[in-house]
C-alpha cells in the first residue's frame, strides 16, 4: 500500500517537471527543480516497502545477477535503476552542472567541495556547454516520459494481471494507476511549493499556481472518469463476482472508498477548484481553497491504494464471504512502519533541498 503510494508520486512530480523542458510551459518553471528533487527523493525510498515485505531482503540484488524476464517484479528492479541512475540522477545533474561549478567556486569548505564533487569536477561553464545541457536535458526529458509510465503503470499491471482476483484484474488498472499517480504528483508538488515559498520569504507566484491547479483540475477529472469507467465495465459484464464486491464496497469499504475517496478526494476537491474558476476570489482566498483541496486529494490517493491492496484480500475465493483486516501497530508491515516510509522521502528531501536548493541560481 505505501510502496504504490510512493511510486507515483514519483511519477506525477518527474512528469509535471517535463512540462516544462518538453511542453514549454513557463508558467510552472518556478517548480521545475523542486519537481526534480521531490521524485528523487521520494524514488529513493519506494523500494524500502518491498524490501521489508521480503523474507530475506539481502537477497535482493540477486534479480540483477540472474535476472528473470518471465517476472513483472522482477524486472521492475531494472526499470527502477534506469529511472533513478538514467533519467532522474542525469536530468538532474545536467541541469545543476554549472551552478555547482559555480557555487564552489564561492563558497567555503566543506560545501564548496560537495559541490565540486557533485559536478564530477568539472570546469566548463561557457555558452557552448551550458547549450549542450540544456539539450541533453530535454532529451533524457523526453525518455524520460515513458520511463514513468512504465514506473508506475507496472504496478497496476502486477494487480490488474491476477485474473483470479475479480477486484485487481482489470486491463484499466494499469491506466487508472497512472492517473492517479499524476494527480499525487502535481498535488504533492504544490503543497511543497505552497509550504517552502511562505517559509523563504518569498511570494508565492500565482500565476504558477492558478496553472498548476489547472492541470490538478482536468487530471482529477480524468482520474474520476476512468475509475467510473472500470466500476460501469464491471457492472456491464456482471460476472459472479459482482455480488460479492457490492457487498465488499457497501460494508467493508464504504467509508475509505465511498466517503474518503470518492466524495473527500474528488468530488469535494474538484467542487472547490470549480468554485475558484467561477467566482472572483482573492489571491489569498485562491491559497486557500488550493491548499485545502491539495490535501483532499492526497487523503483519497492514499485511500484509493488503500482500497486496491487492502480491498482485494478482504472476500474469500469462493465469493461467499467477506473477511476483516486488522492492522498491526508494531512490525515491518504495522502502522508505525508505515508512518516512518511516509516520512523518509520528506527527510532525504530536506537535504536534497540542502545541497541542491532549486531557488538559488548562480549568476550569468
Amino acid at each position: 500500500m505505501v510502496y504504490p503510494y510512493l511510486t507515483g508520486l514519483v511519477a506525477g512530480a518527474f512528469i509535471l517537471a517535463s512540462l516544462v523542458k518538453v511542453f514549454n510551459v513557463e508558467e510552472v518553471r518556478p517548480t521545475y527543480r523542486l519537481s526534480l528533487l521531490t521524485a528523487l527523493a521520494f524514488l529513493l525510498i519506494a523500494p524500502l516497502p518491498l524490501q521489508l515485505h521480503l523474507g530475506h531482503p539481502l537477497r535482493s540484488y540477486e534479480i540483477f545477477l540472474t535476472p528473470n524476464p518471465t517476472s513483472a517484479m522482477a524486472m521492475f528492479g531494472f526499470v527502477y535503476l534506469w529511472y533513478l541512475m538514467g533519467v532522474l540522477v542525469l536530468e538532474l545533474w545536467f541541469e545543476y552542472r554549472r551552478d555547482l561549478i559555480v557555487w564552489s567556486r564561492e563558497e567555503r569548505f566543506p560545501m564548496s567541495l560537495v559541490h565540486r564533487a557533485l559536478s564530477l569536477f568539472s570546469t566548463d561553464t561557457s555558452d557552448a556547454a551550458v547549450a549542450f545541457d540544456r539539450k541533453a536535458i530535454q532529451v533524457i526529458t523526453v525518455i524520460g516520459i515513458p520511463s514513468a509510465f512504465l514506473l508506475h503503470g507496472y504496478v497496476g499491471f502486477i494487480f490488474g494481471s491476477v485474473k483470479a482476483n475479480p477486484w485487481w484484474g482489470s486491463v484499466l488498472m494499469p491506466i487508472v494507476f497512472l492517473m492517479s499517480a499524476i494527480v499525487s504528483g502535481i498535488a504533492l508538488v504544490m503543497f511543497l511549493y505552497m509550504v517552502l515559498t511562505p517559509l523563504r520569504g518569498e511570494p508565492i507566484d500565482m500565476r504558477c499556481l492558478d496553472k498548476l491547479a489547472s492541470y490538478l483540475f482536468y487530471a482529477v477529472i480524468v482520474d474520476f472518469s476512468l475509475e467510473a469507467l472500470d466500476f460501469i465495465h464491471r457492472l456491464y459484464q456482471s460476472e459472479e463476482s459482482i455480488h460479492i464486491l457490492g457487498t465488499l464496497i457497501a460494508s467493508k469499504l464504504f467509508m475509505s472508498l465511498l466517503v474518503i475517496q470518492i466524495f473527500l478526494g474528488m468530488l469535494l476537491p474538484v467542487g472547490i477548484m470549480i468554485a475558484v474558476r467561477l467566482f472572483s476570489v482573492t489571491a489569498e482566498l485562491r491559497k486557500l481553497f488550493y491548499f485545502t483541496a491539495i490535501i483532499l486529494i492526497q487523503l483519497g490517493i492514499f485511500a484509493t491504494r488503500w482500497n486496491v491492496v487492502i480491498g482485494g484480500q478482504l472476500f474469500s475465493k469462493s465469493f461467499r464471504g467477506l473477511t476483516t483486516y486488522k492492522m498491526e501497530v508494531v512490525g515491518i508491515e504495522g502502522l508505525i512502519t508505515a508512518l516512518v516510509l511516509l516520512a523518509l522521502p520528506f527527510g532525504v528531501l530536506l537535504v536534497l533541498l540542502k545541497v541542491f536548493p532549486p531557488w538559488r541560481r548562480a549568476a550569468a
